[in-house]
């Protein structure tokens, strides 16, 4: 019997294999096979542009959130504290310890 993580993981990659069979037919053979299936007047041009274009868009857009995640973790977090009172620290703490 399969764990849970594992039964997840199969079903993450059963979704991923059926949408890229899928984006991959339809990018490649929307003419053949998708249009006569759906009846859908789409030019095959029209189809193929919107193919590309939103894979594209939300790419741009994840790097564009990471960075400004990135922009406010860096923003919003308070700076170190210098090298010399770590050392300060760590000489009277071994003080202590005699």
């Amino acid at each position: 019997m399969a764990s849970k993580d594992q039964a997840i993981g199969g079903l993450i990659f059963l979704v991923c294999l059926v949408v890229a069979v899928g984006y991959i037919v339809t990018l490649f053979g929307y003419e053949a096979i998708v249009q006569p299936l759906i009846n859908l007047t789409w030019s095959t041009a029209r189809v193929q542009f919107w193919l590309i274009a939103v894979p594209v868009l939300v790419a741009f857009v994840a790097v564009l959130a990471i960075g400004a995640w990135i922009g406010w973790t860096m923003a919003t977090t308070p700076p170190p504290k210098p090298i010399e009172e770590f050392e300060v620290e760590e000489t009277e703490e071994a003080k202590k310890e005699e």
